[in-house]
């Protein structure tokens, strides 16, 4: 796979969104991150799949003497936006972290597991470089199809988002996770499905 094969998902920025459904949709979704994050004194982040680092600067709000490292996929675009927001991101694989062994005390994958080519094999590097806690959130199938749908968007493939290779709902995302994590914590802030979860 090149660098141009990489499915990179939906460029919809649901993040700055002006409609109000899909406002409320985001509130409840930082609401449920926000509660998970709650009671937590990470000293070192690292979160998988950064995008525009939206999620990695509401972490250094919440822990602002935390180190935070964001990692994705080679993007020059992100490099800059990650560069004018000044957070220290880096590209690589997330089945070959260039980091250590227990490097991490909270790890962070927010809509991500979705378009692993290998999701266990990315679960298990997460669990290599994670001494504590993991938050992870994908889709909840199929209503984030319907909702893509009654939206116009991506009818020719029923609803489903460009780059989007694995699709679970809860129950089946929550035991994924718990193969490797011991779960804490599930919440569905519609239309996804997020995981709170600790080391073993």
């Amino acid at each position: 796979m090149t660098d141009t094969d990489v499915p990179t998902g939906n460029t919809y920025d649901k993040y700055g969104t002006t409609n109000p459904i899909e406002r409320k949709m985001m509130e409840g979704f930082f609401a449920a991150l926000d509660r998970f994050v709650d009671g937590l004194a990470p000293t070192r982040i690292l979160e998988v799949g950064v995008g525009e680092g939206i999620v990695s600067e509401r972490l250094a709000t919440r822990f602002p003497d935390a180190k935070i490292v964001g990692l994705d996929l080679p993007d020059p675009e992100l490099a800059a936006e990650w560069t004018a927001q000044d957070l220290m991101c880096m590209f690589a694989d997330v089945v070959a972290l260039p980091a250590p062994d227990d490097a991490f005390d909270l790890v962070v994958a927010i809509e991500v597991f979705e378009h692993f080519d290998d999701p266990p094999a990315a679960l298990r590097e997460l669990a290599r470089v994670c001494t504590s806690d993991l938050l992870a959130s994908v889709p909840f199938e199929p209503i984030w199809r319907i909702g893509n749908m009654a939206r116009g968007r991506y009818l020719r493939d029923l609803g489903n988002t460009p780059g989007h290779i694995n699709h679970w709902g809860r129950r089946g995302f929550t035991k994924f996770v718990d193969g490797e994590f011991e779960v804490q914590g599930v919440a569905s802030p519609l239309p996804w499905t997020m995981v709170h979860a600790r080391v073993r």
